[in-house]
Protein backbone atom coordinates (compact mmCIF):
# COMPACT_ATOMS: atom_id res chain seq x y z
CA UNK A 1 0.00 0.00 0.00
CA UNK A 2 1.52 3.20 -0.41
CA UNK A 3 0.98 5.85 2.30
CA UNK A 4 2.36 9.01 1.60
CA UNK A 5 1.47 12.59 3.33
CA UNK A 6 2.06 14.28 -0.38
CA UNK A 7 2.39 13.27 -3.99
CA UNK A 8 3.94 15.43 -7.31
CA UNK A 9 2.23 15.67 -10.45
CA UNK A 10 4.33 18.30 -11.50
CA UNK A 11 7.37 16.03 -12.68
CA UNK A 12 9.85 16.79 -15.52
CA UNK A 13 10.00 14.53 -18.32
CA UNK A 14 11.89 11.24 -17.72
CA UNK A 15 15.09 10.72 -19.75
CA UNK A 16 17.13 7.58 -19.96
CA UNK A 17 20.73 7.44 -17.72
CA UNK A 18 23.56 7.75 -20.29
CA UNK A 19 25.14 3.84 -20.61
CA UNK A 20 28.95 3.86 -19.35
CA UNK A 21 30.97 2.52 -21.89
CA UNK A 22 30.93 -0.13 -20.35
CA UNK A 23 28.36 -1.77 -18.43
CA UNK A 24 28.41 -2.56 -14.90
CA UNK A 25 28.94 -6.64 -14.45
CA UNK A 26 25.92 -7.20 -12.31
CA UNK A 27 23.82 -5.28 -14.54
CA UNK A 28 25.34 -7.61 -17.70
CA UNK A 29 24.53 -10.53 -15.43
CA UNK A 30 20.40 -9.73 -14.90
CA UNK A 31 20.32 -8.89 -18.25
CA UNK A 32 22.06 -12.30 -19.76
CA UNK A 33 19.40 -14.44 -17.21
CA UNK A 34 16.55 -12.44 -18.58
CA UNK A 35 17.82 -13.22 -22.15
CA UNK A 36 18.73 -16.59 -22.00
CA UNK A 37 14.96 -16.92 -19.72
CA UNK A 38 12.89 -14.70 -21.56
CA UNK A 39 9.61 -16.23 -20.38
CA UNK A 40 10.81 -15.75 -16.36
CA UNK A 41 9.15 -13.00 -14.49
CA UNK A 42 11.33 -13.36 -11.28
CA UNK A 43 14.55 -12.97 -13.47
CA UNK A 44 12.82 -9.71 -14.99
CA UNK A 45 12.06 -8.46 -11.55
CA UNK A 46 15.04 -8.80 -10.70
CA UNK A 47 16.55 -6.79 -13.34
CA UNK A 48 13.59 -4.23 -12.61
CA UNK A 49 14.60 -3.60 -8.69
CA UNK A 50 18.26 -3.76 -10.03
CA UNK A 51 17.46 -0.59 -11.75
CA UNK A 52 15.42 0.80 -8.85
CA UNK A 53 18.03 0.21 -6.44
CA UNK A 54 20.44 2.52 -8.79
CA UNK A 55 17.70 5.28 -9.16
CA UNK A 56 17.22 4.48 -12.81
CA UNK A 57 13.46 4.70 -12.92
CA UNK A 58 13.36 5.00 -16.89
CA UNK A 59 15.15 1.82 -17.35
CA UNK A 60 13.20 -0.16 -14.57
CA UNK A 61 10.01 0.98 -16.27
CA UNK A 62 10.85 0.18 -19.74
CA UNK A 63 11.81 -3.51 -18.74
CA UNK A 64 8.15 -3.76 -17.37
CA UNK A 65 7.04 -2.01 -20.38
CA UNK A 66 8.37 -4.55 -22.39
CA UNK A 67 7.19 -7.62 -20.14
CA UNK A 68 3.37 -5.91 -20.64
CA UNK A 69 3.41 -6.30 -23.67
CA UNK A 70 3.80 -9.66 -23.49
CA UNK A 71 1.38 -10.24 -21.00
CA UNK A 72 -0.85 -7.02 -20.32
CA UNK A 73 -3.15 -9.38 -18.58
CA UNK A 74 -0.28 -9.78 -15.53
CA UNK A 75 -1.71 -7.59 -12.76
CA UNK A 76 1.30 -7.90 -10.81
CA UNK A 77 3.29 -6.46 -13.61
CA UNK A 78 0.92 -3.47 -13.37
CA UNK A 79 1.53 -3.02 -9.92
CA UNK A 80 4.89 -2.77 -10.38
CA UNK A 81 5.11 0.29 -12.82
CA UNK A 82 2.71 1.73 -10.81
CA UNK A 83 4.61 1.63 -8.02
CA UNK A 84 7.72 2.45 -10.17
CA UNK A 85 6.06 5.38 -11.68
CA UNK A 86 4.81 6.71 -8.08
CA UNK A 87 8.55 6.19 -6.91
CA UNK A 88 9.63 8.38 -9.99
CA UNK A 89 7.19 11.18 -9.27
CA UNK A 90 4.62 10.67 -12.02
CA UNK A 91 1.60 10.11 -9.57
CA UNK A 92 -1.10 10.21 -13.03
CA UNK A 93 0.68 7.79 -14.34
CA UNK A 94 0.76 5.40 -11.46
CA UNK A 95 -2.78 6.06 -10.97
CA UNK A 96 -3.92 4.44 -14.62
CA UNK A 97 -1.42 1.55 -13.95
CA UNK A 98 -3.41 0.75 -10.36
CA UNK A 99 -6.40 0.98 -12.20
CA UNK A 100 -5.33 -1.41 -14.73
CA UNK A 101 -4.09 -3.77 -11.99
CA UNK A 102 -7.37 -3.14 -10.06
CA UNK A 103 -9.24 -4.20 -13.19
CA UNK A 104 -7.15 -7.15 -14.20
CA UNK A 105 -7.62 -8.10 -9.89
CA UNK A 106 -9.27 -6.39 -7.20
CA UNK A 107 -6.69 -7.59 -4.90
CA UNK A 108 -6.93 -5.87 -1.61
CA UNK A 109 -3.79 -4.14 -1.49
CA UNK A 110 -4.04 -2.63 -4.94
CA UNK A 111 -7.29 -1.00 -4.27
CA UNK A 112 -5.29 0.28 -0.74
CA UNK A 113 -2.68 1.84 -3.31
CA UNK A 114 -5.14 3.33 -5.48
CA UNK A 115 -7.49 4.62 -3.36
CA UNK A 116 -4.53 6.07 -1.13
CA UNK A 117 -3.32 7.67 -4.34
CA UNK A 118 -6.96 8.94 -5.11
CA UNK A 119 -7.33 10.41 -1.89
CA UNK A 120 -4.03 12.19 -1.93
CA UNK A 121 -4.98 13.42 -5.78
CA UNK A 122 -8.32 15.08 -4.22
CA UNK A 123 -10.38 12.37 -6.67
CA UNK A 124 -14.24 10.93 -4.63
CA UNK A 125 -13.32 7.65 -5.81
CA UNK A 126 -11.19 7.16 -2.81
CA UNK A 127 -14.26 6.56 -1.36
CA UNK A 128 -15.61 3.88 -3.68
CA UNK A 129 -12.43 2.44 -3.08
CA UNK A 130 -12.50 2.34 1.05
CA UNK A 131 -16.11 0.74 0.10
CA UNK A 132 -15.16 -1.74 -1.36
CA UNK A 133 -12.09 -2.49 0.90
CA UNK A 134 -14.80 -2.49 3.58
CA UNK A 135 -17.12 -4.97 2.16
CA UNK A 136 -14.72 -7.19 1.44
CA UNK A 137 -14.50 -8.67 5.10
CA UNK A 138 -11.80 -10.83 3.85
CA UNK A 139 -9.07 -8.09 3.16
CA UNK A 140 -9.45 -7.26 7.03
CA UNK A 141 -8.53 -3.98 6.08
CA UNK A 142 -11.57 -1.68 7.98
CA UNK A 143 -8.44 0.06 9.38
CA UNK A 144 -6.77 1.33 5.68
CA UNK A 145 -10.36 2.13 4.28
CA UNK A 146 -11.22 4.52 7.31
CA UNK A 147 -7.56 6.03 6.68
CA UNK A 148 -8.55 6.02 2.61
CA UNK A 149 -11.40 7.92 3.69
CA UNK A 150 -9.08 10.25 6.88
CA UNK A 151 -6.86 10.73 3.61
CA UNK A 152 -9.18 11.87 1.25
CA UNK A 153 -10.96 14.57 3.77
CA UNK A 154 -8.14 16.03 4.87
CA UNK A 155 -7.12 16.54 1.32
CA UNK A 156 -10.26 18.68 0.81
CA UNK A 157 -10.09 20.85 3.85
CA UNK A 158 -12.69 19.10 5.84
CA UNK A 159 -10.22 18.68 8.80
CA UNK A 160 -12.28 17.73 11.36
CA UNK A 161 -14.23 14.85 9.61
CA UNK A 162 -10.74 13.67 8.55
CA UNK A 163 -9.78 13.28 12.31
CA UNK A 164 -12.89 11.09 13.18
CA UNK A 165 -11.65 9.00 10.82
CA UNK A 166 -7.91 8.94 12.13
CA UNK A 167 -9.22 8.10 15.34
CA UNK A 168 -11.87 5.06 13.57
CA UNK A 169 -8.37 4.22 12.42
CA UNK A 170 -6.62 4.23 15.76
CA UNK A 171 -9.17 2.39 17.65
CA UNK A 172 -8.73 -0.90 15.26
CA UNK A 173 -5.12 -0.35 15.57
CA UNK A 174 -2.81 1.83 18.26
CA UNK A 175 0.33 1.26 17.18
CA UNK A 176 -0.88 2.71 13.14
CA UNK A 177 1.45 5.15 12.60
CA UNK A 178 0.52 6.49 9.36
CA UNK A 179 -2.74 7.58 10.97
CA UNK A 180 -0.80 9.50 14.09
CA UNK A 181 0.91 11.24 11.34
CA UNK A 182 -2.06 12.10 9.03
CA UNK A 183 -3.98 13.07 12.21
CA UNK A 184 -1.44 15.33 13.76
CA UNK A 185 -0.85 17.16 10.19
CA UNK A 186 -4.77 17.50 9.61
CA UNK A 187 -4.65 19.06 14.14
CA UNK A 188 -1.75 21.04 12.59
CA UNK A 189 -3.50 22.80 10.04
CA UNK A 190 -6.03 23.57 12.25
CA UNK A 191 -3.53 25.70 14.18
CA UNK A 192 -4.21 22.97 17.32
CA UNK A 193 -0.55 22.56 17.86
CA UNK A 194 -0.26 21.55 21.15
CA UNK A 195 -3.24 19.11 20.27
CA UNK A 196 -0.86 17.70 17.59
CA UNK A 197 2.05 17.27 19.51
CA UNK A 198 0.25 15.03 21.99
CA UNK A 199 -0.71 13.05 19.09
CA UNK A 200 3.33 12.76 17.51
CA UNK A 201 4.35 12.24 21.29
CA UNK A 202 2.03 9.23 22.06
CA UNK A 203 3.30 8.21 18.19
CA UNK A 204 7.12 8.61 19.32
CA UNK A 205 5.87 6.73 22.89
CA UNK A 206 4.63 3.36 20.94
CA UNK A 207 7.19 3.56 18.20
CA UNK A 208 10.58 5.83 19.17
CA UNK A 209 12.18 5.37 15.61
CA UNK A 210 9.45 6.83 14.00
CA UNK A 211 11.37 9.82 11.92
CA UNK A 212 8.34 11.02 10.89
CA UNK A 213 7.01 11.98 14.11
CA UNK A 214 9.75 13.82 15.32
CA UNK A 215 10.11 15.98 11.67
CA UNK A 216 6.44 16.48 12.62
CA UNK A 217 6.83 17.32 16.20
CA UNK A 218 9.38 19.94 14.86
CA UNK A 219 7.20 21.70 13.50
CA UNK A 220 4.08 22.12 16.08
CA UNK A 221 7.21 23.13 18.39
CA UNK A 222 7.87 25.60 16.30
CA UNK A 223 4.70 27.34 15.66
CA UNK A 224 4.59 27.00 19.94
CA UNK A 225 7.85 29.05 19.75
CA UNK A 226 10.07 26.13 21.35
CA UNK A 227 12.93 26.46 19.52
CA UNK A 228 15.77 24.22 20.77
CA UNK A 229 13.04 21.37 21.37
CA UNK A 230 11.83 21.90 17.61
CA UNK A 231 16.22 21.66 17.04
CA UNK A 232 16.18 18.39 19.16
CA UNK A 233 13.17 17.08 17.24
CA UNK A 234 14.16 17.31 14.19
CA UNK A 235 18.14 16.33 14.71
CA UNK A 236 15.88 13.03 16.56
CA UNK A 237 14.15 12.68 12.96
CA UNK A 238 17.87 12.59 11.11
CA UNK A 239 19.16 9.69 13.74
CA UNK A 240 17.40 8.06 12.66
CA UNK A 241 16.51 8.65 8.77
CA UNK A 242 20.06 10.99 7.66
CA UNK A 243 18.32 11.62 4.31
CA UNK A 244 15.08 13.34 6.01
CA UNK A 245 15.75 16.37 3.28
CA UNK A 246 12.65 18.40 5.18
CA UNK A 247 14.67 18.08 8.47
CA UNK A 248 17.71 19.02 7.45
CA UNK A 249 16.19 22.16 6.03
CA UNK A 250 14.27 22.55 8.78
CA UNK A 251 17.40 22.98 11.01
CA UNK A 252 19.45 25.16 8.04
CA UNK A 253 16.14 27.51 7.80
CA UNK A 254 17.09 27.58 12.42
CA UNK A 255 20.94 28.14 11.72
CA UNK A 256 21.78 24.85 12.59
CA UNK A 257 23.99 22.78 10.27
Amino acid sequence: MILCSACNNNRQEDKPVKPSAEMPAEEKRLKDAVAKYPDSLVLKENLVQYFRDNGNYFNAIKVVDEAITKDSGNARLWDIKATLHFEDGDTARSIKAFERAVVIFPDPQYIMSLGTLYAQTKNPMALQMADALLAGNKAKADKEAFFIKGLYYSFINEKQKAIDLFDKCLSLNYTFMDAYREKAIALYDLKKYEEALAVLDKAITLQNNFDEGYYYSGQCLEKLNRKEEAIQAYQNALAYDPDYIEAKDALAKLGVR
